[in-house]
């Protein structure tokens, strides 16, 4: 029988990884820019490290993990986000203690939830996190980051909604108000805003069921609930912003999915990928790293789902095809072949970032010259026997109306000149 991925896990082919490589590398160029270094981190964690960080009421640790016991019998979990990894791996090797970090990680993350475009069960991210710092200034700093990653990459249809949260006692008292809001109008919520209602009320701000706008529109407000050090923190945010020319919609309902998060939340959204419009999220969680276990550390951070972003990238912009070969070389018997496989070593030496392809298995100049074309390689090297005799190669070009040329094999430098021009 012919064996299949499982469902909601996708293979990442060659022919689609030519944009993911291109988007990757500028960004993390991009983030690197404004400080942030790289950590590496486990794709599993112990069980409770979620439950303690997501909240055991939340649909991702009641519904969506992957967990199992290991052969020890730990509750294992395949890491469904990355925060609560990056916090724990800060407070494993001491990174947190009377220390400013700002580090960013990219990779696989995994929910079992129902897959349709833009989601799946194991999908990827990018996440930067800033922890140690408390003010409003690094809040704005994560936003003016995406803005510059929009515009470097060329990204469109695209826009930013931002609230506050407060802290954990504002958020107290607007649950316990919003619980008694929703209970008063039981009968017009549907059954997974009733099942949230106490577990995790404020998700039912979330919710995308047409029925219920007028309900939630008329819900308490959460930035009537904020504290004045919140209030005076989300005023510098949207200064800070206003000051940089990054445009913002306060958006009372962004309440953010998890329940760590506290004073400023964003979301930058899209409109063009369906229901998925949500490209990359953030926030605040000042209180998280003491919960794991570690000191009391003010922290923010974003993720950005990766084939969300690639969706968007290809809507505004062309597809990037897989990466090419510069030069494919077609050879004919062993001692040209002796000779390409010198050639090659000689020029990857001259210039590291050249991409090279020998011809493999033989085949004549026709089906090989075929083979050249089909790699989308812009040059063909031709080493026959007349070039053996004469010690040149022959440099054909496979996309430009060009005359083949003859080169010396001595004068193999000029190669590099000639591909990169």
């Amino acid at each position: 029988m012919k064996p299949k991925t499982i469902r909601g896990m996708n293979d990442l082919l060659p022919d689609t990884l030519g944009t993911w490589r291109y988007l990757e590398s500028e960004i993390i160029q991009i983030v690197e820019s404004y400080g942030f270094n790289e950590i590496r981190l486990p794709i599993m964690e112990r069980t409770e490290l979620f439950k303690r960080s997501i909240g055991e009421g939340t649909d991702i640790v009641e519904k969506e993990m992957y967990t199992f016991d290991d052969r020890n019998q730990e509750s294992i979990t395949l890491r469904p986000e990355a925060t609560a990894s990056m916090v724990r791996a800060g407070i494993t090797n001491g990174l947190l203690h009377n220390q400013q970090q700002k580090m960013w990680t990219m990779g696989p993350m995994f929910r079992y939830e129902k897959p349709q475009k833009g989601r799946y069960r194991q999908f990827y991210q990018f996440n930067i996190e800033a922890m140690g710092y408390a003010g409003p200034d690094i809040d704005a700093e994560l936003i003016i980051l995406c803005a510059r990653m929009w515009k470097i990459l060329r990204i469109k249809n695209i826009s930013l909604k931002i609230n506050s949260l407060g802290n954990k006692n504002t958020r107290a008292k607007y649950r316990e108000d919003l619980i008694n809001y929703f209970s008063d109008n039981l009968d017009n919520l549907d059954e997974n805003s009733k099942n949230r209602l106490h577990s995790n009320p404020l998700r039912i701000l979330d919710s995308k069921n047409s029925e219920m706008k007028k309900l939630i529109n008329e819900a308490p407000i959460l930035l009537d609930y904020l504290d004045s050090e919140s209030e005076e923190h989300f005023s510098k945010v949207k200064n800070i912003l206003s000051d940089a020319g990054i445009d913002f919609e306060v958006n009372p309902k962004l309440v953010r999915g998890l329940d760590y998060y506290n004073r400023t939340v964003f979301e930058w959204e899209t409109d063009v990928l369906g229901s998925q419009g949500a490209v990359c999220s953030g926030g605040r969680y000042d209180d998280l790293i003491e919960k794991i276990g570690g000191k009391s550390t003010p922290a923010i951070g974003w993720a950005m789902g990766m084939e969300r972003l690639v969706s968007l990238y290809e809507y505004s912009n062309e597809k990037i095809n897989k990466i090419s070969p510069h030069i494919y070389i077609a050879i004919d018997g062993d001692e040209a072949q002796k000779k390409a496989f010198q050639i090659s070593e000689e020029l990857r030496e001259l210039n590291p970032k050249i991409r090279i392809q020998l011809n493999m298995g033989g085949g004549s100049f026709k089906s090989q010259l075929k083979r050249a074309d089909k790699s989308n390689s812009n040059y063909a090297i031709i080493i026959g026997l007349d070039e053996l005799k004469n010690d040149y190669l022959s440099l054909k070009s496979l996309r430009r109306n060009q005359e083949q040329v003859k080169i010396p094999f001595s004068e193999i430098n000029e190669l590099t000149n000639i591909i990169f021009d």
